[in-house]
């Protein structure tokens, strides 16, 4: 029971930060009228994705956080993920909130690259932790992709 709930928070914790990022992105009204890349999908997608993204992202936490040892790498991974997480959160208030794409590219290039740590570190520590991870360091790279065809376009 103590274990289910650790995943229970855990999720909500990544659910949480998205939902700030959605407060502080203000919506993405202001995404339909923008020039879009090739591969762009419809603007329902984004929310569903994410969503299921976070919570695959919490449970590879959980499934961290639960590995006893080493502690030390175990710390490193859990404090390279709550990092990205904020990273993460920040990034619609420049995108979406202040329309700054370009700001915006090079703030995903940080998401992306303290992702890439985290997901190094779940995956040496436990397999499934790393599969879980990989997905949204996938589509944060696809969201990077994006953010610069919008910024180049616009």
């Amino acid at each position: 029971m103590k274990n289910r709930r650790a995943l229970i928070v855990s999720i909500l914790l990544a659910l949480a930060a998205g939902g700030l990022g959605a407060l502080l992105g203000g919506g993405m009204d202001g995404f339909g009228p923008l020039e879009k890349p090739p591969l762009t999908p419809p603007g329902w997608v984004f929310p569903v994705v994410w969503t299921a993204l976070y919570i695959l992202t919490g449970a590879a936490a959980w499934r961290v956080w639960l590995r006893r040892q080493p502690a030390a790498e175990r710390r490193r991974a859990l404090r390279l993920y709550a990092a990205q997480l904020a990273v993460n959160a920040l990034w619609p208030g420049l995108f979406f909130g202040l329309g700054l794409y370009w700001a915006a590219a090079v703030w995903l290039g940080l998401l992306i690259a303290l992702a890439a740590l985290a997901w190094a570190d779940f995956r040496r520590l436990d397999d499934l932790a790393g599969i879980l991870f990989a997905p949204y360091l996938a589509w944060c790279a696809f969201a990077l992709y994006l953010n610069i065809g919008v910024a180049a376009l616009n």
